[in-house]
């Protein structure tokens, strides 16, 4: 027992007693409080030098207030089934085959979990809970009882002529002739859209807390004033922006590497962008995951040996044998 605890009894005798280490004052307080201020001071100039905008919610009644002619357009669109999300394909529709990726056509896969006619969904329907207006409801009468074929040329003929339209005033919807009900149809709609109550007939339907934006959200994306006001603010697709929050609250800077691979082609230019730009993006995480296994790229950093630049006191101290 006394030689074998003899070497342990040694090495504790040669351990510094911590009461023997020299000592100074050491304002804690003080370094807090000069931590705080310069964290403070440099927040405050990074959030003036690169925060984004804290934009207000775009209602469906504002886009009606201040845009009247997209929405009358829009609505005409929708009737016509001319707009994107009518022409979009899986999860809303079979109108269109969606995002390949080669040969994997992977909403095709996914099919119809949301399934959204924009013509009923975003026009009628809302429309049909407007009581006490009799030009209204004969206007849907008529739409009803026309064939597919009949609605679809009243539809697109008055997008036309709204499209051709002299633009003098933005705040007016121009008169322009046309036959069928969709006149009647759009009107009533703009009007329902400025009361507020179209947002809360889009949002109700297919949800039990009636809350699901869904169908608003198809709606005002397929008109043109929501991508006007994300390119007056550098936000558009080929205008390199990104911004993702909610309210006051910062956005997600890592989405920056999504929304650079759309600046470049062959995605730039590609009709499948979203598709490709995710299985990229896919790529690139399992790489990262797997570069501990992956001969060549494992062995990067004894090549460039940056971490014992980082680690130099240890290395200094402890030199590789």
């Amino acid at each position: 027992m006394n030689a074998t605890s003899t070497p342990s009894r040694a090495r504790r005798d040669r351990t510094p007693d911590a009461h023997d280490f020299p000592t100074r004052s050491y304002d804690l307080v003080k370094e807090f409080v000069l931590a705080l201020a310069v964290v403070v001071v440099l927040t405050v100039l990074l959030a003036v030098v690169f925060s984004s905008p804290d934009e207000k919610s775009i209602s469906l009644a504002d886009w009606a207030n201040k845009a009247p002619n997209d929405v009358v357009a829009t609505a005409a669109g929708e009737l016509a089934g001319t707009t994107t999300s009518a022409e979009y394909g899986p999860p809303y529709n079979t109108a269109g085959s969606g995002q390949v990726v080669g040969p994997l056509a992977l909403q095709q896969w996914a099919g119809v979990r949301i399934p959204v006619d924009s013509a009923q969904d975003l026009v009628i329907t809302p429309l049909r809970g407007v009581t006490d207006d009799p030009a209204l409801t004969s206007a849907l009468a008529r739409w009803s009882a026309a064939t597919p074929e009949h609605r679809q040329t009243w539809a697109a003929t008055y997008a036309d002529a709204l499209a051709a339209a002299p633009d003098t005033n933005a705040s007016a919807v121009p008169v322009v002739p046309a036959e069928g009900p969709v006149p009647v149809l759009t009107a009533s709609f703009l009007r329902l859209a400025r009361s507020g109550g179209l947002e809360g007939a889009l949002d109700a339907k297919g949800n039990f807390y009636k809350g699901d934006a869904t169908r608003g959200l198809l709606l005002l994306s397929d008109g043109a004033y929501l991508e006007d006001q994300a390119r007056a603010r550098n936000l558009g697709g080929d205008q390199w922006g990104m911004m993702n929050e909610t309210g006051n609250y910062p956005g997600q800077p890592w989405m920056w590497l999504y929304t650079f691979w759309y600046q470049v082609k062959p995605f730039s230019t590609s009709d499948n962008a979203d598709a490709q730009v995710w299985a990229l993006m896919m790529v690139l995480s399992l790489g990262l995951v797997l570069v501990p296994f992956i001969p060549g790229i494992r062995s990067i950093p004894r090549w460039v040996p940056l971490h014992r630049l980082v680690w130099r006191d240890y290395y200094r101290q402890h030199p590789p044998r």
